[in-house]
């Protein structure tokens, strides 16, 4: 029995399946991580034809934390920052099927009164974010500069998580209960931050099944990209061979961890100086 399969208790592995822009014709900063509105059509019936269950984000963590089952064969769909295409292209897919979703924005890229002007292609605005989380998306924080968080000073990584929460809850009249990494990075201390900014779980990377032992902040994602034909997609929603398929991923991210852990002491041992030489 494929591992996703395994639905109840702590054996339960869960695909959570994170999305980017849904774009026909994306520009090179988001193509790579982009899929064509066809392909996320055709990735969407392919959980309907399986009999796969989507839930959402908070519905995951809380039956986790309560102990309480699983649906049969439950699926996340995850979105993150905040491109426009879905609400162009994603939702009405997400709509045939009576899919619910989960869509972690970056406040300070999406379009309106927030924008700093550092998002990479066009996002979508509140208005468009209100009409998503109408139809049943979950509206969760994803920073609000997109910042790898790991790397930031303490007072650097609440502003970017307070601030995030407070706009999604002013312009929804709904906190966010959901936190999404960028980048996927995150170390204890990020992840202290997250759960006292109130955030009730949190979603990292990891290319790997969700389960319960990874714990409410630590849940793994996997990503699906403009390269991931059907057949390929078939396997991550039935969770089979994912280490085979992010091999190379996850090669290139240990080596890149390395880099960043040293790059990260570096700059404690910076800012420990500079405290006590003033």
């Amino acid at each position: 029995m494929a591992e996703a399969r395994r639905h109840e208790g702590d054996d339960a592995r869960v695909p959570v399946l994170m999305y980017h822009a849904v774009a026909a014709d994306p520009n090179d900063a988001t193509r790579a991580l982009s899929v064509t509105p066809r392909a996320f059509a055709e990735q969407m019936a392919a959980i309907a034809d399986r009999g796969l269950t989507p839930i959402g984000t908070a519905e995951l963590a809380t039956a986790w934390r309560s102990g309480r089952p699983l649906p049969e064969r439950p699926v996340l769909i995850t979105f993150d920052d905040g491109y426009e295409g879905v609400h162009r292209y994603a939702l009405p897919a997400l709509a045939e099927h009576g899919f619910p979703a989960t869509l972690f924005v970056t406040t300070g890229w999406l379009r309106g009164p927030y924008d700093t002007g550092g998002a990479l292609d066009t996002m979508l605005d509140w208005d468009q974010v209100r009409e998503l989380a109408a139809a049943g998306v979950e509206i969760g924080g994803h920073s609000h500069s997109h910042p790898q968080l790991d790397q930031l000073d303490e007072e650097r990584l609440r502003f970017e998580l307070i601030h995030c929460k407070e706009i999604v809850a002013d312009q929804l009249g709904a906190v966010p209960a959901s936190f999404a990494y960028p980048y996927g990075y995150s170390d204890r201390r990020v992840r202290r931050a997250v759960r006292e900014t109130g955030y009730a779980q949190a979603l990292a990377v990891g290319n790997g099944l969700a389960r319960r032992a990874q714990g409410p902040y630590a849940l793994r994602r996997v990503t699906v990209r403009r390269s991931t034909g059907l057949d390929e997609f078939a396997r991550l929603i039935e969770g089979r061979a994912i280490a085979r398929t992010f091999a190379r991923d996850r090669a290139l991210t240990q080596g890149y961890a390395v880099l960043r852990r040293s790059r990260r002491v570096r700059g404690r041992l910076r800012e420990r100086a500079s405290r006590a030489g003033a």
